[in-house]
């Protein structure tokens, strides 16, 4: 459980060889994608080798952090425990502009810092468009619409 005044993020991150560095350009508040370095394909989740021309090269690639609400649920208990006390919040899938087959799951929150639950459901559409914001603590990717 947070301290008092402190903020309880769902999930925390697992690091592993190949997506270690996305968490680590998040926590420099950078919305980076790997990307193969011979034949230029963007890729996520991130793997060891290029799904299209099986190079083992990669490199990671600055995004605008710009994107659209592709899909979103608003899960309400039951729930486990530890994810009732915060509900009802919003879990949306980010199409990313630069790459529409690239979609990142997160929250769509008020503004930068602002808690799960900041922003009312009904305001959350299907294609609105979304920008990249870090969570301080934590550092996870957040959204805020582009035109609240």
């Amino acid at each position: 459980m947070p301290l008092p005044g402190e903020r309880q993020s769902l999930l925390s991150p697992v690091l592993d060889d190949d997506g270690a560095p996305f968490w680590e350009y998040a926590a420099q508040g950078e919305l980076r994608v790997q990307s193969c370095a011979d034949c230029g394909e963007l890729r996520f989740p991130p793997r060891p080798c290029c799904p299209h021309c099986q190079s083992f090269a990669s490199e990671w690639r600055l995004m605008s952090g710009k994107g659209r609400i592709w899909s979103y649920v608003v899960p309400h208990p039951p729930l486990l425990p530890a994810y009732a006390e915060l509900a009802p919040y919003n879990v949306i899938v980010v199409e990313l502009a630069e790459a529409p087959h690239i979609r990142l799951v997160g929250n769509v929150v008020s503004g930068a810092d602002a808690p799960l639950g900041s922003l009312p459901p009904e305001r959350i559409r299907i294609g609105a468009k979304v920008q990249v914001v870090f969570e301080r603590t934590a550092r996870l990717p957040q959204w805020i619409l582009e035109r609240p």
